[in-house]
């Protein structure tokens, strides 16, 4: 009677609503259980993992679900997953600064990789395109794997977890999207095709018993050669902040950059409260006040913070600064952001600055030292640069000031290795036209070969049109009428949509002058089409078959390499080392603007070549590059024209006349 008493009669309204909520709810708790389910027993090893001893990678796909825009098409539909990768040090050896390759293969888009760094990104961080040729991915912040033997099988010192969130496309409701492959990428180690089970993908990679690693004494990862590399060591360090220094080294005999910019990303909420030697483009403390900066140093000053920015942009000082006793006097600064080949000068091939920077909980002691990853580093006019992840290496040891016979070491030092990349089509940013004395045309540089727009009113992919030898030496936009009229002259047929300009702002032409019985000769005309000058500017050409015979260069100063092979370096003479910019004519009002120009004759002799072919395309240049960036060639070379002599000819003597003239005013002036 009790119990009955107690009981309440609710409306069916009501427990209509109660049931609607639960089953929301139950839906809601499914969704979740496709990412987590939610247990903290961790998961027993895999079988496979107790027979490995080496290092055991795994990948592990841990659900995903549909997200906007949501579309029918199941090639366009865009899915969030999750998964988690796992690298175990199950060996007898070290592992240092693990990467491993992961296949992705379904148009992946990497949001986040907490564990890792993505190594063969753009440098931009996350998001990163990956699901078309997978990625390559790096340690960080634990970046070594220590042995069961040295940790008494500590597993938090073996093994690291890259937990992946990402999007992906293409793939049916009912398929589990998995990589092509997974692998270790270390040096010395080889991997078997990785093995999948449904959801899980695992492989162990052993130590090649051929690899003979160089005998290096160091105590940390030993310092790699690349084209250009940066050393970030850390000079003085406290409880909540260090002084480091970074060096930029430009080892590559074709590399260069000019006015170039740095930029990374700081992993663990480090500010720059100060710098010497080079400064940052954006000074705004606001990041810090309203960040976990401002939160942590409540009393700081933020007002005279240099930079905030997880991704701040670094740029060296101008020359004037040099002596300043607040930005400068350090060796190597202020050099207006160039950096020269060593070929050309060995003191200009080298930059420094220091920065301070200020650390977050939980980094609060002396030795948490992290440096910031993803470094990227472009320039005006360069070669592209792709960096890898700082590794550490031993501490950087420097000499004593004073001159006394001691050396002192930095507290920890990392290096970044750089290296030059080729342009992808239609993204360079010079190009190359072909011309000899048996040609009437000229062919000019391909089109959108430094990129194009997008405008309707050209063909981005038609072979760019002929041109008579004076059309070089105007812009694009006043070479279509010399074109057409050049196609009708020479009954050419003309597309109904011209190609699309080259776009480039520097062109060079290669005109073969003459070929004789012992020897020929050609001749390079450099063209500037932007508004700025290039200082110590250089060049390079690459061959097949011409160097044995190459014999002198006369107007520039001409050096032959052994690194790359087979190419002949051409710098201005002193006094002609500037490639000025484009200038308005004569008579602005009617006359086009007029580019810098450098011309110079090459010559060569066939007694080490007897056999070359000058016009079948031997006496052209397979390789060319402009202050170190290769330049897009054309895709023929110039066709026979008859007997006579070609117009071409007389150019080079006008561009020599002009620019002698040029030069003579200049130095009357």
């Amino acid at each position: 009677m009790l119990i009955r008493s107690t009981c309440i009669r609710i409306p069916w309204r009501v427990l209509s609503c109660i049931a609607l909520v639960l089953f929301s709810c139950s839906i809601e708790i499914t969704k979740a259980q496709d990412y987590d389910d939610g247990s903290d027993t961790p998961a027993a090893p895999p079988p496979e993992q107790g027979k490995c001893d080496g290092i055991f990678v795994t990948y592990n796909f841990m659900g995903r679900e549909k997200i906007y825009p949501l579309v029918k098409n199941v090639s366009a539909q865009a899915w969030s997953f999750k998964a988690m990768a796992t690298v175990l040090n199950a060996g007898a050896y070290e592992l240092k600064s693990w990467k491993i390759f992961i296949g992705f293969q379904h148009n992946e888009l990497l949001v986040s990789a907490d564990g890792a760094v993505v190594v063969d990104g753009d440098g931009d961080g996350f998001p990163v395109q990956v699901g078309k040729n997978g990625t390559l991915l790096a340690g960080f912040p634990q970046s070594d794997l220590e042995t069961a033997i040295d940790t008494a099988g500590d597993y938090t010192q073996m093994m690291v977890q890259v937990n992946i969130v990402g999007t992906q496309f293409g793939v049916k409701p009912k398929a589990t999207p998995m990589p092509k492959t997974i692998k270790l990428v270390n040096d010395g180690y080889k991997c078997p095709g990785a093995m999948r089970r449904g959801s899980y993908m695992h492989v162990c990679c052993k130590r090649d018993p051929k690899y003979k690693p160089k005998k290096i004494k160091t105590k940390f990862m030993p310092r790699q050669y690349g084209d250009l590399s940066f050393t970030y060591d850390v000079l003085q360090a406290y409880e909540n902040k260090y002084m480091a220094q970074v060096t930029i080294d430009n080892n590559h005999p074709l590399g260069r950059l000019d006015q170039w910019n740095l930029t990374w990303d700081w992993m663990r909420n480090e500010f720059i409260n100060s710098m010497r030697g080079a400064f940052t483009h954006r000074k705004d403390p606001s990041d810090c006040i309203y960040g976990a900066q401002g939160q942590y140093y409540q009393d700081f000053d933020f007002s005279t913070v240099l930079n905030c920015q997880k991704k701040p942009v670094i740029s060296d000082l101008p020359p004037e600064l040099q002596n300043d006793d607040k930005v400068g006097k350090l060796p190597y600064c202020c050099k207006n952001g160039t950096l020269l080949p060593n070929t050309m000068n060995e003191t200009k091939a080298r930059a420094i600055f220091q920065l301070e920077v200020f650390k977050l909980p939980p980094d609060m002691n002396r030795t948490a030292l992290y440096p910031p990853q993803n470094w990227k580093i472009e320039g005006v006019l360069n070669p592209s640069y792709k960096c890898g992840p700082p590794f550490r290496v031993d501490p950087t040891e420097f000499p004593d000031p004073s001159g006394i016979a001691s050396t002192s070491s930095a507290v920890a030092s990392w290096q970044v290795t750089c290296n030059i990349t080729r342009p992808k089509p239609k993204q360079a940013k010079c190009c190359v036209s072909f011309s000899a004395y048996y040609a009437e045309s000229v062919v000019p540089c391909s089109t959108c070969a430094c990129g194009c727009d997008d405008d309707a009113r050209c063909n981005q992919n038609a072979d760019p049109l002929p041109l008579p030898p004076d059309a070089l030496l105007v812009p694009f936009d006043n070479r279509t009428e010399k074109a057409k009229a050049w196609a009708h002259l020479k009954h050419h047929k003309l597309p109904a949509k011209l190609p699309c300009p080259d776009n480039c702002g520097v062109s060079i032409n290669w005109h073969v002058d003459t070929d004789y019985k012992t020897g020929w000769t050609a001749r390079i005309t450099l063209f500037n089409w932007d508004e700025f000058s290039f200082v110590d500017w250089f060049a390079a050409f690459q061959f097949k078959k011409a160097f044995p015979g190459y014999e002198k260069v006369y107007s520039f100063n001409g050096t032959t390499l052994t690194r790359p092979n087979n190419t002949i370096f051409m710098e201005g003479l002193p006094g002609l080392n500037y490639l000025v910019g484009e200038v308005n004519g004569t008579y602005p009002d009617r006359d086009p603007r007029v580019p810098g120009k450098q011309q110079s004759v090459i010559s060569f002799l066939k007694k080490d070549t007897p056999h070359i072919k000058v016009a079948q395309g031997d006496g052209f240049p397979s390789k060319v590059f402009f202050n170190g960036e290769e330049c897009a060639l054309p895709k023929q070379f110039p066709a026979r024209s008859g007997a006579t002599r070609s117009p071409i000819g007389l150019l080079p003597a006008i561009l020599l006349s002009a620019a002698t003239f040029m030069l003579l005013t200049g130095r009357l002036n």
